[in-house]
């Protein structure tokens, strides 16, 4: 019985929840490791410009970023109703 409780409150609980939203910067910069088997990823770029100019200099190359899915994301601050005087 306990555990038909807990599991109805996870599911009425879960139903509340917000779904997950995807990653809103469309590329990715993947640098160079210098020989060492090393490296890094930044997936922080909006354009592809911004991607390349973060490279420059450093090696690397830009790839599309595997999260991204196009839709526009909604931040809380964006939900806020704004305040009435």
């Amino acid at each position: 019985m306990r555990l038909a409780l807990v599991a109805l409150l996870v599911i009425v609980t879960g139903s509340f929840v917000e779904t997950v939203k995807a990653d809103p910067y469309r590329w990715c910069a993947e640098y160079g490791g210098g020989g060492q088997g090393g490296g890094g990823t930044n997936c922080y770029f909006v354009t592809l410009e911004q991607c390349r100019a973060a490279i420059s200099g450093m090696g690397g190359f830009c790839r599309p970023n595997n999260f991204y899915d196009g839709r526009p994301v909604v931040t809380p601050e964006d939900r806020a109703q704004p305040r009435r005087r």
